[in-house]
């Protein structure tokens, strides 16, 4: 598949200079990737770049990274052994301030040849003390907590199942992780195969002892069951949607359970929109990509998932959680008749015109609850024709979830590329957003085909769009980037010349 990639920039009016960062004279390993480090509420540490050094033994590789800080200074690096089966790592940061390497790029048929029953471990990085270690991982068993170091071989772990599945009817399966709020939270139940029962959330404290034990679903069959899905937790409450199904009829409430006692505090009907919309509410995926679809304020949780209508998606719809009475708002916004009033010839599934359909990109929460949702018109690929996106919609809503403005970024037709959008980023403490793109142009003078960037800010509810001109320059690439607030980050390669630089551009707004 053709990729098409961004190239110099050339209006210099409207970025300023600022950092630079040169990723190949930072460590003498081969670059193999880079991402940005968020923390817990969605602020930009900065980066992590990781490289690597080749073979240290017949299944080990020898990697590396270094960690920069939002202004691009480097603040930590070391070297590690992993797997040779990775091909690189992705990095975020946990909720104790470290930062995770997860491997990415894995080579399965490499894994598969050994046997072994998942993924290498994830790397931990101590930004304190400047050391990596791999992750340590906990198994919890009817009780008893036990540290994993070696997993166990997908034939031990098929044997074991099969003999538990012959001896007790069900194959007890269970979950740990340790929680921001203190301590350790694990989920329980029984698998039958066609049905699970004897679900449990489990407490722990830091040294691992039971503190409580919320039960539901204990005697689930194929037709009666409940299920729970936790839409979020904090240092008061665990939220989720508890849904209930007997043979057809299904239906859904809002439980909160006391996080210090495990006590039920609030368990309220969800209702008001079709079961299926309520059961996927806390899940928004595309054919391309998983999309962050909720956000966490101080008094509210605010959701936003696909509204279904007869099994059919028909636009989306918003849940709002209220975290002091915990009573829910659930309410849609479809493309007939929301999107027609605004937008022309739309059709009940969100078609336009030509084949193309409206694919979300992304979506943007505000605290009172009004939601931003960016789509691109994108037509798939077919036998004889090749993927193609427009322009891009976006609508932004009041905060009882009705269209408030919808605005076009008309653009030309992109060809081999499933999406012209690039990223977003929230301003001013959350309160506004910035969303780029990019758009391939015809120059009125010339007749020739440039790059630009556009920059689109919401700022108050006002929209504000700049356009940066991109021009080539000898070969070398520049792809942009998400930066620190005000900036944008564009990284500058040629690979002939193992040139590799990153710096940081202030944006005019």
């Amino acid at each position: 598949m053709k990729k098409i990639l961004l190239v110099a920039f050339g209006l210099v009016q409207a970025l300023y200079y600022s950092q630079t960062q040169d990723l190949a004279a930072l460590a003498s390993g081969k670059y193999i990737g880079m991402n940005a480090l968020f923390d817990t509420k969605d602020n930009l540490y900065g980066y992590v770049s990781v490289y690597s050094y080749g073979k240290t033994g017949k299944t080990t590789n020898k990697f590396g990274y270094v960690i920069l800080d939002k202004n691009l200074n480097p603040v930590a690096n070391n070297e590690f052994e992993g797997d040779n089966s990775v091909g690189s790592y992705f990095g975020y940061l946990d909720f104790k301030g470290k930062i995770i390497l997860q491997p990415t790029d894995i080579t399965y048929i490499q894994l598969f040849k050994r046997v072994l029953t998942a993924p290498p471990p994830s790397m931990v990085v101590d930004l304190k003390t400047n050391t990596v270690a791999p992750k340590v991982y906990y198994d919890y068993k009817e009780g008893v907590f036990t540290e994993i170091t070696q997993p166990k071989t997908w034939k031990e772990e098929r044997k074991e199942n099969r003999e538990e599945k012959k001896e007790k009817g069900y194959n007890y399966v269970s979950a740990v992780s340790e929680v921001k709020e203190g301590g350790f939270i694990a989920v329980e139940y029984h698998d039958y195969g066609k049905y699970v029962n004897n679900n449990s959330i489990i407490k722990f404290n830091e040294n691992k002892k039971e503190i409580w034990r919320y039960k539901y679903n204990t005697n689930g069959s194929k037709k009666v069951f409940s299920d729970l899905s936790v839409l979020d937790k904090d240092e008061k409450y665990i939220y989720g949607i508890l849904r209930n199904v007997n043979g057809d009829d299904k239906t859904f409430s809002m439980l909160v359970i006391d996080m210090k006692t495990g006590q039920e505090v609030s368990n309220k009907p969800v209702t008001g929109l079709s079961p299926e919309t309520i059961y996927n509410i806390d899940f928004f995926a595309t054919e391309e990509s998983r999309i962050d679809n909720d956000k966490t304020f101080d008094d509210k949780i605010v959701l936003t998932g696909k509204n279904f209508v007869s099994d059919k998606m028909r636009g989306f719809a918003r849940l709002v959680v209220n975290k002091n009475d915990f009573t829910t708002d659930l309410k849609a916004l479809n493309f007939k008749p929301d999107y027609s009033a605004h937008l022309k010839n739309i059709s009940a599934d969100g078609g336009v015109e030509n084949g193309y359909y409206l694919q979300t990109k992304d979506m943007y929460f505000m605290s009172d609850g009004s939601v931003g949702i960016l789509s691109e018109k994108f037509k798939p690929e077919g036998q004889y024709n090749a993927p193609k996106t427009t322009d891009l919609v976006y609508i932004y809503t009041d905060k009882d979830f009705n269209i408030k403005e919808l605005k076009v970024f008309e653009k030309e037709k992109s060809k081999w590329v499933n999406a012209d959008y690039l990223f977003s980023q929230y301003l001013n403490d959350g309160k506004d957003v910035v969303f780029f793109y990019r758009d391939y142009q015809k120059d009125e003078a010339t007749r020739e085909k440039k790059w630009n960037l556009f920059i689109n800010t919401v700022i108050d509810g006002k929209f504000k769009q700049e356009v940066i001109p991109i021009s080539e320059k000898d070969n070398f690439t520049v792809t942009p980037y998400v930066g620190k607030e005000g900036y944008i980050l564009l990284r500058e390669f040629n690979e002939k010349e193992k040139f590799n630089k990153i710096r940081l551009e202030r944006l005019n707004y």
